[in-house]
């Protein structure tokens, strides 16, 4: 990611994309279709598995007590399409476009998998110059994880608001009313969205984990993320060849929705070509996360 002076108009977390940078589509449409639940796209990939399963299998063969999965592989892919694909950790808040500083994955956590058992939010930056992405994600997501089963308190970002919620209504009505008008501004102070998963670049859901399929999350207003992914269960697809038959193999789906107005069509179109090149040849991912890729 390239690093920029900050100048007048950035946020505490992005850089203001300015006029001149921009066509006058991207100008107006947040005019036109401000909110960001309302631009969703929605892609859906079928991914054949079977290089992702030799790949990890390779990389748990020490035996190896918490074991990489496809959870990390998978995000790994996404956070280097992220590096590559700048256009992607775009949002618009205050009708402006901007490019953040920094490329963060939030996903959920559960203790146990229990109905009683309580959530932990977790947000995994991921540094352009740090290295292998695949190495990032799991050593943060191990920390994080081990962290949460050792520790019985809950995360910040529950503990306040646990906080918020003896409030009276009219004074959250008043206090969520003050932080969106600051939001708009641009004025949003840091450690707050440091602790907000709906500050992200990209959200995660791994329903493959607790046995459930989806193919679509919305994105909300709230906040400034505009990608969403889910990972969904393994299960065996066809896959045809060219003379008509086919074969039985382990694939999953993932489900994308991104805000349409950060980035166009065919922006979208190559950053998923990039990011079938990364599922079908993940050894790329032990490389630095920001070698460039052919796809």
């Amino acid at each position: 990611m390239e690093k920029y002076k900050r100048r007048f108009g950035d946020r505490l977390d992005a850089r203001l994309i300015r006029k001149k940078e921009l066509d006058s589509m991207h100008v107006i449409m947040p005019y036109m279709l401000p909110n960001r639940a309302d631009n969703e796209a929605v892609m859906n990939e079928l991914i054949d598995i079977e290089p992702i399963e030799k790949y990890i299998a390779e990389k748990n063969a020490d035996g190896r007590e918490f074991k990489y999965t496809f959870f990390h592989v998978l995000c790994a892919a996404l956070a280097k399409t992220i590096v590559l694909r700048p256009k992607l950790n775009r949002f618009y808040a205050g009708h402006r476009l901007y490019e953040r500083n920094e490329i963060v994955i939030s996903f959920i956590v559960k203790k146990i998998f229990a109905d009683t058992s309580p959530e932990s939010i977790a947000m995994i930056k991921v540094e352009p110059d740090g290295g292998s992405p695949v190495e990032q994600i799991y050593e943060k997501v191990k920390k994080f994880v081990y962290k949460v089963r050792k520790d019985n308190r809950q995360d910040s970002t529950t503990d306040a608001l646990d906080i918020l919620k003896n409030l009276p209504r009219c004074i959250l009505k008043l206090f969520f009313g003050v932080i969106k008008w600051i939001d708009y501004h641009g004025m949003y102070p840091k450690a707050f969205a440091d602790e907000d998963p709906y500050f992200s670049s990209l959200f995660v859901t791994n329903l493959g984990s607790i046995k459930m399929h989806a193919d679509y999350h919305h994105l909300t207003n709230w906040g400034t993320n505009s990608f969403f992914a889910i990972i969904n269960e393994k299960k065996k697809y066809p896959f045809y060849n060219d003379d008509g038959t086919y074969q039985l193999r382990d694939a999953l789906e993932i489900g994308l929705t991104i805000d349409e107005r950060i980035a166009d069509g065919l922006y979208f179109a190559n950053s998923l070509k990039l990011f079938r090149v990364l599922v079908a040849n993940p050894e790329l991912l032990d490389l630095p996360i920001d070698t460039p890729v052919e796809y």
